[in-house]
């Protein structure tokens, strides 16, 4: 293993595993050049050389340093033989992924073609199956639960009804874990069939005892936010606002739980190329560094909610 290339996704804590995966290849002579926009500048042949200085002072910082693109071109058998091509004529062994579902579909359509590739899991909604978490992850549930807090001081004072759009088009995780920690009243997920007649209901009551405020969390994949504020004030008579957070969820400076698991990641996904595997992804589980194929990766993932959302009513 003598050259490798890293190709990556965006969201918070990316930064800190490209920094990983370079300086680890560093110390053991391995040259890495980084993959400008994604698999579109893997077809293009956007390779630019990646060294220990050039990694310096990011891994606080969020996004991607290589930027990225959803590439329609990859998903063409000519645009995969097409970086097949570039990845081989560039002398590159091996490939490091970084990124979510897509990302790691196209790292394993690269290892069909015989190209020794390793993913990376890293996606705000951690929705990669047989991954605990995922990079990013951490950042987006505390960045929406900043806003939350503070979305919840004018409902407070101004007695009205919040309902707050968070990220998540498949998977309601970053919806369940901020309506947790944020002490919502009620939450909205694509995983469970919402009964909208039923929340109205609790609203009316709970003001009719003297309840004046409420935050209503939405993932996106679920319904949208005016539609579901619109319900709420035709059937409660509730004055309703609405918050998308949209985007800013993506970004941010990590937390230092995401930089944490990137860097160990980042580091995993070297050595486990260095030992001769490929088309797998790297996860950390019981404080034990393991490999699952990405086979099974880029799996859709289900995830349990109805433990904590009856915990999210109970304390509501």
């Amino acid at each position: 293993m003598k050259k490798i290339a890293i190709l990556t996704r965006d969201c918070a804590g990316v930064n800190a595993a490209i920094r990983s995966v370079v300086r680890t290849a560093s110390h053991y002579n391995i040259e890495v050049v980084g993959v400008v926009k994604g698999y579109d500048g893997l077809i293009d042949g956007a390779f630019v050389s990646l060294d220990r200085r050039a990694v310096s002072g990011i891994i606080n910082v969020g996004g991607t340093m290589l930027k990225t693109s959803r590439s329609q071109r990859f998903l063409t058998e000519s645009g995969q033989q097409q970086a097949v091509r570039n990845i081989l004529d560039a002398g590159i062994d091996g490939v490091v992924v970084v990124g979510g579902n897509g990302s790691l579909r196209g790292a394993h359509c690269l290892a069909s073609h015989g190209i020794a590739v390793v993913g990376v899991p890293a996606t705000i909604d951690n929705d990669i199956t047989g991954v605990e978490a995922a990079i990013g992850t951490d950042t987006a549930v505390n960045v929406a639960l900043d806003a939350v807090d503070k979305i919840r001081d004018t409902a407070t004072s101004l007695e009205r009804v919040f309902v707050v759009e968070v990220m998540g088009r498949e998977s309601g995780y970053i919806a369940l874990q901020v309506a947790l920690a944020g002490g919502c009243e009620e939450v909205l997920l694509p995983e469970k069939k919402s009964d909208i007649e039923m929340m109205c209901q609790e609203i009316i009551q709970g003001n009719a005892k003297g309840k004046s405020s409420w935050i209503v969390i939405v993932a996106e994949g679920c319904a949208s936010a005016h539609d579901i504020a619109g319900l709420i004030t035709q059937k409660t008579g509730c004055e309703t606002r609405v918050t998308v957070l949209g985007h800013i969820q993506r970004g941010g400076d990590p937390t230092a739980v995401d930089r944490i698991l990137a860097s160990q990641l980042g580091n995993y996904a070297v050595e486990v190329l260095r030992s001769g595997q490929s088309d797998v992804c790297v996860t950390l589980k019981n404080d034990e560094f393991l490999t699952i194929p990405l086979s099974v990766a880029i799996q859709p993932k289900t995830i349990t909610v109805a433990e904590t959302y009856q915990l999210i009513k109970l304390l509501s």
